[in-house]
């Protein structure tokens, strides 16, 4: 079975023009099998793209791709647990479940768990597919040997698996809005300051490090995932399903590299070149494949930043 590329969710709060232009690009030009749509953050941004979900959806699919709605990944108001249960319970389309709330919505009913929701070893994907779910985007801080034990537990039971190979990783989700309150902000209050971030706003060390990145209630790395050197190695445990997370990049060269080097067209250090030339102003990591720090760069064996 031939490797699939997916794309997944916008994290950040990008203006609708912009997604409706990113998305058409997507949709013309990107070799990706899947496109993971919906807001995933902040609830209070949903709003801004619900209008032009539908044309979205159509556009993508007329050009062959797969679409998944994906659900919040916290829930803690009423109006978000009405919205993860409203989405949860639509028949005839793909979901991607990223919090727990939404589980007892689709019990029963086939559904994929996204990265979110924590499936680190085989008897959590057990429970999960006992549930309904079909497909499971395993954590990215799974070091190799994990990833093996969870694909081949996965495969026994006809769970199909996904895991990120590009884009920052998405370390944690809070109850508090530090993006807001950096720019002395309540979170009820945020004026949508996260707007102005759209790669995420750096968060820097003492010695004025660059270190993380703040998403509204989302912490993520400063650097990228990028795992297009491991790309087989993944293949080869039985995941079939790599993930890209958009970035304020040019998403479809990194699709084109990707799947030029899935496809053998290009060797790994070519690729990986290629991505670096493509995203010349940000670090890459793959130290958690790989069992080190989460943020080092390791080429062969050895870690190299």
């Amino acid at each position: 079975m031939q490797a699939a590329l997916t794309l997944g969710p916008i994290a950040y709060h990008w203006p609708a023009e912009r997604k409706r232009d990113f998305y058409a690009r997507i949709a013309d030009e990107a070799p990706l099998e899947t496109v993971y749509l919906g807001e995933v953050i902040c609830s209070k941004r949903a709003p801004f793209f619900e209008r032009d979900m539908p044309d979205i959806i159509e556009r993508l699919e007329r050009a062959g791709k797969t679409v998944v709605l994906s659900s919040l990944a916290e829930v803690m108001l009423p109006r978000e647990r009405q919205a993860t249960r409203a989405l949860c319970e639509m028949e005839g389309a793909e979901i991607e479940i990223n919090n727990a709330a939404g589980l007892h919505a689709r019990a029963g009913a086939p559904h994929r768990i996204g990265p979110f929701l924590n499936a680190y070893n085989e008897a959590t994907i057990a429970w999960l597919a006992q549930n309904g779910a079909t497909h499971v985007c395993l954590p990215h801080e799974l070091p190799r040997p994990s990833l093996a034990h969870a694909a081949a537990a996965a495969d026994e039971i006809a769970v199909e698996t996904e895991f990120q190979v590009f884009g920052r990783a998405p370390l944690a989700v809070s109850a508090r809005c530090y993006h807001a309150r950096a720019h002395g902000r309540h979170k009820d209050n945020c004026q949508f300051v996260c707007e102005d971030d759209p790669d995420g706003m750096p968060l820097l060390t003492a010695d004025r490090t660059p270190f993380l990145r703040v998403n509204g209630i989302q912490t993520q790395s400063e650097s990228y995932i990028c795992l297009v050197g491991e790309m087989a190695e993944l293949v080869a445990m039985g995941i079939r399903h790599l993930r890209l997370m958009p970035q304020s990049v040019d998403m479809v060269a990194v699709a084109e590299t990707f799947r030029a080097c899935l496809d053998g067209k290009i060797d790994s250090e070519e690729a990986l070149a290629q991505l670096s030339e493509t995203c010349a102003q940000t670090r890459f990591s793959n130290g958690f494949f790989h069992r080190v720090a989460g943020h080092r760069m390791v080429a062969g064996s050895m870690p190299v930043s």
